[in-house]
């Protein structure tokens, strides 16, 4: 992890909404999910937020070696967002803890600011990390 990995960083990121990205589509084996509206789902909205931060830091990173993984999100959903529209995403790291990054995002949908919040990621060697999913697995079969 670079030391230049501190507060101030700041990225901004377009997505325009496919269809595949819709609550119906969210969980197709939930039939609940596939009788709601067509606009942007919360789960994929978080999603990207997640991986908007993700993508700020990684030029900071060794990666793929050092990856980071998320480990907190307060994000609101507070508008809704047809397909075709497009995202935007700005985020900002506002602390640096060791391996723990912080967050604040915004995203906007040229009409309205549809989420705000906070997230954290935690800087990892994908090796060891890896491990560790492997001994769980064999743990549980």
């Amino acid at each position: 992890m670079s030391p230049d990995l501190k507060a101030g960083i700041q990225f901004d990121f377009e997505y325009k909404v496919p269809d595949t990205k819709t609550v119906p589509r969210l969980y197709p084996e939930w039939s609940e999910f596939g009788q709601m509206p067509e606009v942007f789902a919360t789960g994929y909205l978080i999603g990207l937020m997640e991986g908007v931060c993700q993508l700020a830091i990684k030029p900071f990173l060794d990666w793929p070696r050092e990856q980071s993984v998320g480990t907190h999100v307060n994000f609101s959903h507070l508008a809704a967002t047809p397909p075709g529209l497009t995202v935007s995403v700005h985020c900002e790291v506002v602390s640096v803890d060791g391996r723990k990054v912080t967050f604040r995002a915004q995203a906007h949908d040229g009409h309205d600011l549809i989420s705000e919040g906070t997230h954290e990621r935690v800087v990892i060697d994908a090796a060891r990390f890896n491990q560790r999913l492997q001994s769980k697995r064999s743990a549980t079969v």
